[in-house]
């Protein structure tokens, strides 16, 4: 069984940053995918960032060049720079850890709000 535990979601002002965490406990496999979800309203759970094991990242459209995904392996921990927010950033953020054939392990997830 794997944990997952964010932190970091806030209130924020437009084009400001906020960095969220996601730490991981539990028996992670050495090759693995992390990844950032984020939820809005009324709208479909979206991918925002993954990070593989061997650090090939991947972002939505949406968000490039505004959100940096990075690990910290010794803290088995994964994080989610946000620089730039906007508005329509605002949404509640869920990490995952994909590891294996078919586990896939959710965080609990953090909002963020970015005020116009």
């Amino acid at each position: 069984q794997v944990q997952l535990v964010e932190s970091g979601g806030g209130l924020v002002e437009t084009g400001g940053s906020l960095r969220l965490s996601c730490a991981a406990s539990g028996i992670i496999f050495r090759i693995n995918v992390m990844c950032w979800y984020r939820q809005a309203p009324g709208q479909q759970l979206e991918l925002v960032a993954s990070l593989t094991s061997r650090g090939s990242t991947n972002y939505a459209d949406s968000v490039k060049g505004r959100f940096t995904v990075f690990r910290d392996s010794a803290k088995n921990t994964v994080y989610l720079r946000l620089d730039s927010l906007k508005p329509e950033d605002t949404a509640v953020y869920y990490c995952c850890l994909d590891q294996g054939q078919t586990e896939r392990y959710w965080g609990q997830g953090t909002q963020v709000t970015v005020s116009s």
